[in-house]
């Protein structure tokens, strides 16, 4: 792989930066008219070309992600940040997969989504097209850079990626392997952009939208981010709001397999967006189900923050505050309230979620359609674990992210996601009276 130009935040101005930022946004806009263009065979040869590239490249990018796990050791980064971070060979074969896989996906770009003959003889199409250039702010995890990389490029848009400033050895690592792929395929190298300066003022120029070179702004990462993108930005938001994840066991619940599902949607991995964060138990199985949850998380590692009814079950269970029932933990930590059956979960959930993904355990499918059809959240699941709220698991290759919002996208954004559409209207000479 070749040098990777860097820019260290502190030593660039804020009028150096801008510039940096302008004329990234402006080659975007010029490579997003080549990926336009782009055959379908071209688009797939760069991502298996990167894919490549990232194997044969392990030993480079395992060193730039030591160098940002020491940083951010010194940093005094959490674990569940510290475990975001974390490269090893099966998480970066897991990403050489993901970019394989996307490529071989169908190409959503000119597929015809409807088609109108109307009685005067016009046929309409309404047909998939690229959203244009999509910017991307993302925290922590490294493989958002390839993810994102891939999912814009699949789909025929344009990247800016500006990754954490504590991933910024690894992201650049992997980007060079981006690049690899993009020559192999004869793409311009612009299609994918990483910001090569860890300056702050960089998010607030691709906010701005770059002098119009950015369609879209994906953020992926903590409340703070999102916030800050949604209060700023100029350009549309796929917003990705915070995971505050619950799961809610039914009074027809069976406990073992209660047992299954917490425990993998809390400890699979915590620091993930589809961790549960809050567990609610009908209040009619609290003597049967409630003390073997609590045994099972907390010989798991897990803390529990609980209402009094459940610290007073287990006084291992530090009494939960308010707050908590609004936080996301990222961490081996959960909240847990008892609640007087279905109606009362759902309104917990509609008071304190944040409309990303909601589970229901139970064996009543009755309680379970109600649940599926009233909890308004991007995914709801029944007896399964959260943590398969991932665009990988839904057969999308991967995501850009899981967006909370209820225009255009919801939930995980894939590459179908990533395209708007126009319509096509064929005539043979009509002319309107």
């Amino acid at each position: 792989m070749e040098p990777f130009t860097v820019i260290e935040g502190g030593g660039a101005s804020l009028s150096a930066t801008t510039t940096i930022m302008r004329d990234l946004g402006a080659a975007a806009r010029l490579a997003q008219r080549a990926l336009a263009l782009a055959t379908a065979e071209q688009k797939s040869k760069a991502l298996f070309a990167a894919a490549a590239a990232i194997r044969a490249n392990e030993p480079v990018i395992l060193l730039a992600n030591a160098r940002d796990m020491t940083d951010g050791e010194r940093r005094g980064l959490t674990s569940a940040s510290l475990d975001r971070l974390k490269l090893d060979g099966k998480r970066i074969e897991a990403m050489a997969q993901a970019l394989a896989d996307i490529a071989a996906l169908p190409d959503p770009v000119g597929r015809i989504l409807a088609r109108f003959d109307r009685p005067n003889g016009l046929v309409i199409e309404r047909v998939a097209t690229p959203l244009g250039v999509i910017g991307v702010i993302y925290e922590s995890r490294p493989n958002v850079t390839a993810d994102a990389g891939a999912l814009c490029l699949k789909s025929g848009n344009a990247a800016i990626l500006r990754g954490g400033s504590e991933s910024f050895q690894s992201s650049q690592a992997i980007h060079a392997c981006l690049v690899e792929g993009l020559r192999a395929a004869g793409l311009p190298e612009a299609a994918i952009s990483l910001v090569p300066t860890r300056d702050r003022d960089a998010v607030g120029a691709m906010l701005s939208g770059l002098d119009g070179s950015i369609d879209v702004i994906v953020p992926r990462g903590g409340r703070t981010l999102v916030e800050r993108v949604e209060r700023e930005a100029r350009v549309p938001v796929f917003a990705h709001l915070e995971g505050l994840v619950h799961v809610y066991i039914d009074k027809a619940a069976d406990l073992e397999r209660a047992k299954a599902i917490v425990l993998n949607s809390k400890m699979r991995r915590t620091g993930v967006c589809g961790a549960a964060e809050t567990l609610l138990v009908d209040r009619a199985v609290a003597a049967t189900h409630l003390k073997p949850l609590l045994d099972m998380l907390i010989d798991a590692g897990c803390a529990i923050r609980g209402d009094s009814e459940t610290c007073a079950i287990d006084p291992r269970v530090t009494p939960a505050t308010e707050q908590d029932w609004r936080t996301e933990y990222q961490d081996a930590i959960i909240a847990c309230r008892l609640v007087d059956g279905l109606e009362a979960a759902i309104d917990h959930i509609e008071t304190y979620g944040s409309h990303h993904t909601d589970c229901i355990v139970t064996e009543d499918q009755g309680a379970a359609d109600t649940f599926l059809a009233r909890v308004d959240s991007a995914i709801v699941v029944h007896n399964a674990s959260t943590q398969f709220a991932d665009g990988g698991e839904f057969g999308f290759g991967g995501e850009i992210g899981i967006s909370t919002g209820r225009m255009h996208a919801r939930g995980p954004v894939g590459v179908e996601q990533l395209t708007s559409f126009n319509y096509r209207i064929r005539g043979s000479g009509q002319t309107r009276p």
